[in-house]
């Protein structure tokens, strides 16, 4: 056969294309399962990071409680708390402790989720509530895809077929606090040292300085509770005094980020109203509501003081009833100036409430009160725990029977019986008179009038001892004395026992 010919029967023939076909698919079909295989483990290997960093942020920001040992403990969470299993990297491994991660603490959020962390860097463990976590990259091989580079000559010889994964994860904590007092008041700079149970504190109103101190109290920004279905709901002008005064269904939950906003100004001519309703003393914007369930006075009302020329309700001047005590101050006060040592002349309410014998010559003793137990007993020889066994005793073995209402605390024939006798409404819940407010470190976040992100250092609980008055000044400064129970927001995730609902709230937001 003529080469020619051959030559052309070779070019017309069609014999071997699917071969052909086939090894050029069969790159293609290669080079993507090696893609496929690469970026799968590329994938489940971020996946497993930010796994990881997300549990971090988590546990850490669960500490961010702004005490001076947040940030440590937040460290320490992190550290000892979290461990994960790395799987899809270039062998098993474990993922633990700090060298895998770095932690970034912030006061704030920016505005924008596209806006990078940084601006609000803190180191100040009283201000960071957020944490910010960035996982050490890893190293992951990619040789399935760099053999295909290698294959097609699209790979340079600098490329080692590696690529790098990371995770970052943002968590913060905030408290929510519902059904709370607006009220706020200047801690003492050591207080997490000196503040014991049974202490007295003298809160006075603060504002009239440029700097406020220890023991200094305002209000928070009102625009914080509002509750449309709440008892204050529909009170007006009077919606301050409403929130001091009602007894319970007093606020929505406000998310405090660990901060407040607080109210300027004095609040002259309701403030003392709107405390003292508990003692069955109604004033000012409060005169009307001596009936009102909602603002039912305590179950224990005795207060050594009655209506200046007679009547049932102080409503004007008055007295001292010259028979009966109210429970007595601190015997270091005034000396040792607004924060008492819980020491108290016992022995003199004794006498002068309880001497059943009727004989001054003989001193009278609590051996007829009951005993408190249980969570209660805690509070044995402080005030609010006579205060308790006082209603213990009137409910379950009465002195006597006033014959209207609920058995008498003190003898009925003394000027008071320790029951209301204005209001015709009594509460049941001895916390009615309990308040709840927030402590600040007014030293290291000065304050004066309205200001606003004043972080919180911890919500206290104080039971009121004797009812709130004023110096008579011009703007008057208004007396609390407040015998310190402990802190309301310890439950963290249920209800105080003193009153108020509080909620760490730990999320994580990026």
């Amino acid at each position: 056969m003529p080469i020619s010919t051959a030559a052309r029967r070779f070019l017309r023939s069609e014999d071997g294309t699917i071969a052909l076909i086939w090894s050029s698919a069969l790159i293609v079909f290669i080079g993507f399962l090696a893609l496929v295989f690469d970026v799968g483990r590329l994938g489940a290997t971020q996946s497993e990071l930010q796994s990881f960093a997300d549990h971090v942020a988590l546990t850490s920001a669960a500490e961010l409680d702004g005490t001076a040992d947040a940030i440590d403990r937040a460290t320490a969470a992190a550290a000892n708390l979290i461990s994960d299993t790395e799987t899809f990297g270039d062998g098993d491994g474990v993922l633990s402790g700090a060298l895998d991660y770095t932690l970034t603490f912030h006061s704030a959020l920016p505005e924008s989720d596209a806006t990078p962390m940084g601006a609000d860097a803190t180191n100040d463990p009283r201000l960071a509530r957020i944490v910010e976590v960035n996982v050490t990259p890893r190293a992951l091989s990619m040789s399935f895809a760099l053999a295909v580079e290698r294959m097609l000559g699209t790979a340079d010889d600098a490329d080692t077929g590696t690529a790098t994964v990371g995770a970052t994860a943002v968590a913060g904590f905030s408290i929510q606090a519902c059904d709370i007092n607006p009220l706020m008041f200047c801690l003492p700079s050591d207080w997490e040292d000196t503040l014991d149970i049974g202490d007295l504190i003298l809160l006075r109103s603060g504002g009239k300085s440029a700097a406020w101190g220890p023991g200094d109290f305002g209000f928070i920004d009102l625009d914080l509770f509002d509750d449309p279905n709440g008892v204050c709901a529909d009170e007006g002008g009077n919606k301050l005094a409403c929130l001091i005064a009602a007894q319970e269904g007093i606020t929505a939950c406000v998310n405090t980020d660990g901060t407040i906003e607080l109210e300027p100004g004095q609040k002259v001519g309701i403030t003392n109203a709107a405390f003292n309703v508990r003692f069955d003393i109604f004033r000012s914007v409060l005169n009307g509501e001596k009936n009102n369930p909602d603002f039912a006075p305590a179950p224990n009302v005795i207060k050594g003081i009655k209506p200046k020329g007679g009547g049932s309700c102080i409503q004007g001047n008055e007295e001292l009833t010259g028979d009966t005590m109210g429970l007595p101050r601190d015997t270091c006060m005034p000396n040792c100036g607004r924060f008492g040592d819980g020491v108290w002349d016992r022995q003199a309410y004794l006498n002068a409430n309880h001497d059943l014998d009727g004989d001054p010559a003989t001193p009278a003793t609590d051996a007829h009160l009951p005993v408190l137990t249980g969570d209660d007993a805690v509070f044995a020889g402080t005030r609010y725990g006579m205060y308790l066994r006082e209603i213990a005793y009137a409910n379950s073995n009465p002195h006597s029977d006033t014959g209207n209402g609920p058995y008498s605390i003190l003898d009925p024939d003394l000027s008071e019986n320790g029951r209301p006798q204005c209001s015709s409404q009594m509460s049941n819940d001895p916390l009615r008179r309990v308040v709840v407010a927030a402590g600040v470190d007014c030293a290291a976040n000065p304050i004066g009038g309205a200001a606003s992100g004043i972080p919180v250092e911890r919500y206290l609980a104080m039971f009121l001892t004797e009812p709130v008055g004023d110096d008579a000044g011009s703007p008057p400064s208004f007396d609390i004395h407040g015998e310190f129970l402990g802190f309301a927001d310890s439950s963290g995730t249920e209800e105080s026992a003193f009153g108020g609902i509080f909620r760490d709230v730990v999320q994580l937001y990026r």
